[in-house]
């Protein structure tokens, strides 16, 4: 039996943000332990090995949910960005959701998860609830692209939770153009795309940000900054990201 190549490229695309690349590698010092990684240019878009922070983005968010919604069987829910699929499984194993749109700007990435080069692939898009809509996030939030929204065939249609997971904080975007989006002015526009009561819920890589924070409390009630820790093992130490969530007014 021929040992696991200890790294394999299992895909490159150049794309407007850059070259983005798929890579399988084999951790030795972790047991040989396999993980997938996306990198887009020089930045890590995202790891296997660390996915806590992105199940801690579903279960908190939709937690919330829960608790605005307590009769509601079925949430509609978005995720804005697909990378590699923790944050929509966790979405999935939530028992209360009814629809899931996983809104992502990078076509190979919808597209290694069609075709099964990610671990998740094959049981997202196998799950009847889940469905993968190739766009830009933000301008599809902000209504920047006329006629368009979240759902394809339903512009208007509102959802009870919107999760999102794309730059590494309002700080530290992936574009310049996302910038518009963490003002108060941005937030307002997005938020007409969630039902009165319903939850924004947000990944950063960097500690609560008093701007943002007040971005967020200009438009939001109830905005909630959550420290998620994650041990990292390979510094041996504990690593942290913030989830925010807040909930829409509700306006009835």
């Amino acid at each position: 039996m021929h040992p696991k190549p200890q790294f394999e490229e299992l895909d490159y695309r150049p794309t407007p943000l850059g070259e983005l690349i798929l890579r399988r590698r084999t951790i030795l010092s972790l047991n040989n332990q396999e993980i997938h990684e996306i990198i887009l240019g020089d930045e890590y878009l995202m790891s296997s090995l660390f996915t806590a922070v992105e199940i801690a983005l579903s279960n908190l968010g939709l937690a919330k949910a829960r608790e605005q919604f307590p009769d509601e069987p079925a949430m509609d829910v978005v995720v804005g960005g697909l990378g590699l699929g923790y944050t929509a499984k966790a979405a999935l194993e939530n028992g209360n959701l009814g629809s899931l749109l996983v809104v992502d700007y990078l076509k190979p990435v919808i597209e290694w998860h069609e075709q099964g080069l990610v671990p998740l692939g094959p049981e997202l898009t196998t799950d009847d609830r889940c469905r993968f809509v190739h766009g830009d996030f933000f301008r599809l939030a902000l209504g920047s692209d006329e006629g368009r929204s979240f759902h394809p065939e339903e512009p208007e249609k509102q959802f009870h939770a919107v999760l999102l997971d794309i730059d590494h904080s309002p700080d530290k975007l992936l574009h310049e153009q996302h910038g518009s989006f963490y003002s108060a002015e941005g937030l307002a526009k997005f938020a007409s795309r969630i039902l009165p009561g319903g939850v924004f819920a947000m990944w950063s890589d960097d500690p609560p940000e008093e701007n943002f924070t007040t971005a967020l409390e200009q438009v939001f009630e109830n905005c909630e900054s959550h420290i998620v820790e994650f041990y990292n093992p390979l510094q041996d130490k504990t690593s942290a990201s913030t989830v925010y969530v807040a909930t829409v007014p509700d306006r009835t």
